[in-house]
């Protein structure tokens, strides 16, 4: 018999115009004064402000200086102020980069410490930070309903994973209508994320049949609606679908972790400028195929690419490579700006311990393989 644990502490709130909601949440907890957490896209359009204003005084000011990838340095001047104005909550409203800013800072705020402290492992986190209201405005990393915070410790030059439940937001308000504003290539490269997210934790070696169920629902989804939301960005419709599958692959890899993919996503996007969804995706389609054809999920991979209507694992994987060039994305080793000298660094840096999760081993001379036929 199977055994299995599943644990998802974060209430989602989703909907269309749930985001008017925010005041009587914020009554809900009792929360008193606030730092509202924004995307620099949220602020120059008006919705950070508009926020604060109808918060009834408990948003107290906006921090906005966070860069794409965020660095511990922005990590801990979030914290600096979230300390200096002693905010009691937190609202971080953005894509990725954002949520993995401010539930680092959330949590960093409580202590004397830097984030590089934790992200280096000398220090834990070992207590809950202060509540932070995760507001998603992209169709993408999920980090609403995960423990997961990447940041990046320029001076070590290392992109880290910071993994705790007490980083969990206490409460995720997912409203599609804010993912309207995202300009295509956002909306390419962080729905090929979601689809990275469903389908590595379809196969990786800690699925398990709640996993499964959330991965193969998201992942049908987003097939469904990505390239849809990427030819219409006003289709309120496919809006909605890639915010639905983006939660829900978060309901899946939140607790299998992802695979070789994202292992690799983090060299592309280091050493090479790749953005993180676009970089998942640059290898996607190669991971799928190779767990397809060998090793212990490649039934049931194939079974689950029948079930989204494809004739197999190889129409699936070719069906991204379609989707890729269609939106833009890198799909060789030149238009990602990789030179064949670049590779044997490439490949060494990409041994993250998420590799480790992938159902088929995988070594420095298979990996070199899989890039060299991506010319």
């Amino acid at each position: 018999m199977e055994q299995f644990f599943y644990k998802q502490p974060v209430p989602v709130d989703f909907g269309f115009g749930k985001i008017r909601k925010l005041p009587q949440i914020l009554q809900q907890f009792g929360f008193t004064r606030g730092l509202l957490i924004s995307a620099p896209s949220m602020v120059r359009a008006g919705i950070a402000q508009q926020l604060m204003e109808q918060s009834d005084g408990k948003i107290i000011t906006i921090f906005s200086e966070i860069q794409p990838n965020p660095t511990v340095l922005n990590a801990d001047a979030c914290a600096m102020t979230l300390r200096d104005k002693q905010c009691d909550f937190a609202i971080a409203l953005g894509g990725g980069s954002i949520m993995d800013c401010a539930k680092a800072a959330c949590f960093t705020a409580t202590t004397p410490y830097s984030a590089a402290d934790f992200l280096s492992g000398q220090r834990s986190v070992d207590h809950a930070g202060i509540p932070m209201i995760a507001v998603p405005t992209t169709s993408g990393t999920a980090s609403e309903v995960t423990t997961a915070s990447v940041l990046t410790d320029t001076e070590r030059g290392v992109k880290a994973l910071l993994g705790s439940d007490n980083l969990y937001p206490v409460y995720a308000l997912v409203d599609p209508q804010l993912s309207m504003s995202c300009p295509p290539q956002v909306t390419a490269a962080s729905g090929f994320d979601v689809i990275a997210h469903a389908l590595e934790a379809y196969y990786g070696k800690k699925h398990q049949p709640l996993t499964d169920l959330a991965a193969e629902r998201a992942a049908a989804l987003a097939f469904d609606a990505l390239l849809t939301a990427y030819r219409e960005p006003n289709n309120r419709e496919a809006r909605a679908k890639m915010s639905e599958a983006s939660v829900t692959a978060g309901f899946a890899f939140g607790q299998t972790q992802t695979a070789a993919a994202h292992a690799c996503s983090y060299p592309l996007t280091q050493d090479f400028g790749i953005v993180h969804g676009e970089a998942c995706a640059f290898t996607l389609p190669s991971f799928w195929r190779l767990n397809s054809e060998e090793g212990p999920e490649a039934e049931r991979l194939q079974a689950f690419s029948r079930r989204l209507g494809f004739a197999g694992g190889n129409a699936l994987a070719d069906h991204m490579d379609a989707m890729k060039r269609e939106m833009q994305l890198c799909t060789t080793l030149a238009e990602a700006g990789i030179l064949e000298e670049d590779l044997d660094q490439l490949v060494s840096r990409s041994f993250a311990p998420n590799m480790q999760n992938n159902p088929v081993p995988i070594t420095e001379a298979r990996l070199k393989a899989i890039y060299l036929n991506l010319k």
